[in-house]
């Protein structure tokens, strides 16, 4: 059974600044609940075929996977997908401006899992889409609550 997760939030804030900070994975601690660390493999800017290490926890699980940048349109969208483990993986985010000049941000998350996590796909997507969910709601705080200043995250609360 293939999970595909799409959540979605509007942030008070303008999509640039939103953007740039979301597509900045060393940035992803901050606002991802599972995620405790990131490690870039590549020097410069993000781009089509950068990649970067995350170590998560999930489901009570340590996941070690690299994303790779599939496709990248500054400002507007990110593609990154993992080959790796039992659960290869696409996320995608998604970048529009509101009416009010807010950011509308979409995050999707979607494979197949292979294996046990296969069984176990429909309790994945479930709680995915909670952790989602949370993650955005987390990301608006450090937007919307003063905690991204100086173009530096703060302490989520």
């Amino acid at each position: 059974m293939p999970v595909d997760v799409r959540t979605e939030i509007v942030i008070e804030r303008p999509r640039a600044e939103v953007a740039s900070f979301v597509a900045d994975p060393t940035n992803a601690t901050a606002w991802y609940e599972n995620i405790s660390s990131v490690r870039p493999m590549y020097s410069g800017t993000l781009a089509v075929g950068s990649r970067a290490e995350f170590v998560a926890k999930f489901l009570g699980r340590r996941l070690a996977y690299a994303y790779e940048v599939r496709e990248f349109v500054e400002g507007e969208r990110l593609v990154m997908s993992t080959a790796e483990g039992a659960f290869p993986m696409e996320t995608t985010y998604t970048w529009e401006d509101t009416e009010t000049g807010a950011t509308r941000m979409t995050l999707r998350n979607r494979g197949n899992p292979a294996g046990f996590s296969k069984i176990a796909a429909p309790m994945m997507q479930a709680a995915m889409r909670r952790a989602n969910r949370k993650d955005l709601e987390r990301l608006r705080a450090i937007f919307e609550l003063g905690l991204y200043v100086n173009g530096e995250p703060g302490e989520p609360p």
